[in-house]
């Protein structure tokens, strides 16, 4: 490396290639990295021990284009160099240590010596942020799929999803599972009432009352309208009452202040433990059903069987 870097004018810029967020390697004529800064680290995944000395194409200096095809050969720059460019510049995707692949915008110039002669090449590339903000948006809208925007909660797709999962966890592990099903009471009245922006507020505070009312491994669920569902794992049949009650208990003791008045809203529960023979619909139909017996009862209580 000292030698490429005496040759091509480069030793007073390496402190400063050595703290760049971009990634810069150099290239030796027998195409070998011999020099991989902190920013190539980052990028890759492959510290500079374990890049420096291997050739273009192995593990820390694999890329690929968008098709998919290997530029284990076409990416190294000194194929490029010695064909005579000075100057390239591409996108592609190099192999992260992790596994996954990094878009970046490769930058490479010729090394040349005092005569002309072509002794290595530098490489810089950066993440192609714009490919990563595709990705990240991608991501994002994945998620907000999941996500009922108005209370924050997991809505019923994601629900589903999960209580699927947790069904063949149960029947596999032989774990135990408990699930609820809340309605708020008199909600259209709510509506009605006191306006829809209230009502979204009572909804608010269900939710948040929900979250933070069940453990973090367990999940709440907005499954339409004023309906909650709640999924609790490794419960016995009085735990599960234990939590439907007092989730009960701190809506009741809640209060949503609005112009037209004070609301205390309250729910209606229906609570069971999952059976072996359960699938997501006969356990659906259930908690459905003792949801409904406390309605019939009197609301603002919680029916278990």
């Amino acid at each position: 490396m000292d030698d490429l870097m005496k040759a091509g004018n480069l030793r007073p810029y390496k402190a400063i290639m050595d703290n760049l967020y971009d990634g810069v390697c150099f290239i030796d004529r027998d195409k070998k990295i011999v020099y991989w800064n902190k920013g190539a680290e980052v990028i890759t995944g492959f510290t500079s021990s374990e890049a420096v000395g291997t050739r273009c194409g192995d593990s820390a200096h694999l890329a690929v284009e968008e098709r998919g095809i290997n530029l284990s050969v076409d990416f190294c720059p000194i194929s490029e160099m010695e064909s005579g460019a000075d100057f390239s510049e591409r996108e592609v995707y190099l192999h992260h240590k992790d596994g996954h692949l990094v878009p970046v915008l490769a930058r490479a110039i010729s090394l040349r010596d005092a005569g002309g002669g072509v002794i290595g090449a530098a490489q810089i590339f950066s993440e192609n942020l714009s490919k990563n903000a595709v990705v990240q948006r991608i991501e994002e809208l994945q998620r907000l799929a999941l996500i009922d925007p108005l209370t924050g909660l997991a809505n019923r797709r994601h629900a589903e999803i999960n209580l699927r999962a947790k069904l063949e966890e149960m029947k596999r592990y032989g774990w135990q599972l408990g699930v609820l099903f809340a309605d708020i009471d008199h909600f259209k009245r709510i509506n009605d009432e006191h306006g829809h922006e209230t009502g979204d507020r009572v909804l608010k505070t269900a939710a948040k009352t929900f979250l933070h009312g069940i453990r973090s491994f367990d999940m709440a669920a907005r499954w339409g309208g004023e309906e909650f569902l709640i999924i609790l794992e490794n419960v016995t049949k009085n735990q599960l009452l234990a939590i439907a009650e007092k989730l009960r208990i701190l809506i009741e003791q809640s209060s949503i202040s609005a112009d037209t008045g004070i609301i205390h809203p309250t729910i209606s529960v229906g609570a069971t433990i999952v059976l072996p023979e359960d699938d997501s619909d006969s356990l659906l139909k259930r908690i459905d059903r003792l949801m409904y017996v406390s309605k019939t009862a009197g609301r603002n209580r919680v029916t278990i069987d």
